[in-house]
């Protein structure tokens, strides 16, 4: 009988579930976890958003009944993302950083309730903008990119300035990473307020259902002029080399799954920073359809996916899984 080579043996280095489980390089663990939430400006809303499973627009009153039981389980950070219903839109979003808007109320109210809560806040103008786009628009409908940068800054400020431990910008405008940390750093806030970039955010299919629970569809066009074109690696690779030297804390990849190639080179390209990616609202959602349709469980496929981006690089992953996380990693 043949004998197998000695290097062909690898079965007996995983074949106990501790064994297996040293075969990572890096493990999930709940740090790694930020939790997107959305927040509405009926103060006591709690609105199930149908094309997500579990998730919900939460009112700045109703947020300790929601986050409390989180925090308990060791929920670490969440990113908050306004959802204003009541507001009066504009052509520049001024409703973004109203004092009294739903995000700035949030950062507050969880500053207070939670101190130790890593705090971030999607910077962005579509929720607040008439045509529902991430920048100031021209007649002609294309972006006006000076002034997008200006605005976007305007309003990371306002969250830093109301309490926020990072502001990520998911606007894609060009210049907008050193308008940002220019400001930041103009108003003292450089060295305390942390800047991570949506550098490479692709125009994917997958955001449909975040658009149902921040209602930012755009009125026209398609956002495909600011968010990269899926197959455009290269573009990918320079936006983030660009954002690093533009002074970016952390680089982001959104969304996640489809570009495991891109966290990849995020991690070549920015070596000495943290590489985040955002499993969006479609890749959750895909997940509980296939699991609800019988394809797959649903824990074993959410940990396959989560265990992919930290096997690419990730060390912090943007996720709706984030409180069954909580619950998982305990077990």
């Amino acid at each position: 009988m043949a004998s197998l080579d000695i290097s062909s043996v690898l079965q007996g280095g995983y074949q106990h579930p501790l064994s297996r489980s040293w075969q990572a390089k890096r493990t999930l663990t709940k740090e790694m976890f930020m939790y997107p939430i959305f927040v509405t400006d009926d103060p006591n809303a709690r609105v199930e958003i149908d094309s997500l499973p579990g998730q919900c627009r939460w009112g700045v009153d109703r947020l300790e009944e929601f986050i409390g039981p989180l925090v308990l389980k060791g929920l670490k950070s969440v990113i908050l993302f306004g959802v204003p219903l009541k507001c009066t839109k504009d052509a520049k979003g001024s409703p973004a950083d109203d004092p009294n808007g739903p995000v700035i109320l949030a950062i507050k109210k969880l500053q207070s309730l939670y101190p130790s809560l890593y705090i971030a806040c999607d910077v962005c103008l579509c929720e607040y903008t008439l045509n529902g786009h991430c920048g100031i628009t021209l007649k002609d409908g294309t972006i006006d990119s000076l002034p997008s940068a200006a605005r976007i800054a305007e309003v990371a400020l306002a969250y830093a300035k109301a309490g926020a431990h990072c502001v990520a910008p998911s606007d894609m405008m060009d210049g907008r990473i050193k308008t940002i940390k220019r400001a930041l750093i103009d108003n003292g806030l450089g060295n305390k307020v942390t800047l991570m970039s949506y550098s490479a955010k692709f125009a994917s299919a997958l955001y449909g259902p975040f658009r149902d629970a921040a209602g930012s569809a755009p009125s026209f066009g398609d956002r495909k002029c600011y968010q990269l074109p899926p197959a455009g690696k290269g573009l990918a690779r320079r936006a983030i080399q660009r954002d690093v030297v533009e002074g970016a804390d952390i680089i982001m990849v959104k969304p996640a799954l489809p570009y495991l190639d891109v966290i990849q080179d995020a991690v070549e390209l920015a070596q000495d920073h943290p590489i985040a990616c955002y499993q969006v609202s479609g890749e959750f959602a895909m997940i509980h359809a296939g699991a609800k349709a019988g394809v797959y469980d649903l824990r074993t496929m959410a940990f396959e996916a989560s265990e992919s981006f930290v096997r690419a690089g990730c060390t912090l992953i943007l996720s709706y899984f984030t409180p069954d996380f909580l619950d998982w990693l305990d077990e």
